[in-house]
């Protein structure tokens, strides 16, 4: 009888009565069912917590290395931090605060007087809040021939206080005179309770 006709006839019910290589070729696959079984419930979870915890170690080593690094570079980070304060606390002394900006206005007003300018208008607009100082928006228009008119914007650009120019134009008025329109602008400081001040309202023109 071959090892077919064997399978067939035997009784599942009975494993006594089994023929000798179907009880071995039985043992083996319940020992290969038990070492998979055994490997999916009780190893895979081992090799699981084993790539977890691997994980963890190279984050925290990673985390480590960074403070590691920070630490090295902390009286460089200490350095910056302080070359900052010094540069922002000299970036808002050239921001001149409330009793500060009239006087600033007759400095710009000077500074073209001085170049033998004709002024037109000089108008100080609304304030407009930022987030921790004001924005004054100067309309201005001055005649002078365009030396001079280059002279005037370099001379309040060196002015102790931030004052910047925009929406500049430039015309013919009379023979070598020009007329230059533009918007200056200068910043003011709000101080805990400051409140941007309010619309001055045109000031006369002066001329040369």
């Amino acid at each position: 009888m071959n090892l077919l006709d064997q399978l067939r006839g035997i009784n599942p019910n009975d494993p006594a009565s089994w023929p000798l290589p179907i009880k071995i070729g039985g043992v083996a696959v319940l020992g290969v069912a038990i070492l998979i079984a055994g490997f999916w419930f009780f190893i895979q979870d081992e090799i699981d917590a084993y790539a977890a915890a691997t994980k963890k170690e190279d984050e925290l080593r990673e985390t480590f290395l960074n403070k590691k690094a920070m630490a090295v570079n902390l009286s460089a980070y200490k350095q910056q931090m302080e070359d900052m304060r010094r540069t922002f606390g000299s970036l808002l002394r050239q921001l001149p605060n409330t009793t500060e900006v009239p006087d600033l206005l007759v400095d710009i007003t000077q500074a073209g007087l001085g170049r033998g300018l004709e002024f037109v208008l000089f108008r100080p607009d609304k304030e407009s809040p930022r987030d921790f100082y004001a924005e004054l928006p100067i309309s201005l228009e001055v005649r002078g021939t365009y030396h001079d008119l280059a002279l005037f914007v370099s001379d309040v650009a060196a002015l102790p206080r931030i004052v910047t120019f925009g929406d500049i134009s430039i015309g013919v008025a009379k023979g070598s005179v020009l007329t230059m329109s533009a918007k200056a602008r200068t910043y003011r400081y709000l101080d805990d309770g400051g409140n941007a001040a309010k619309d001055k309202g045109p000031v006369k023109p002066g001329k040369k």
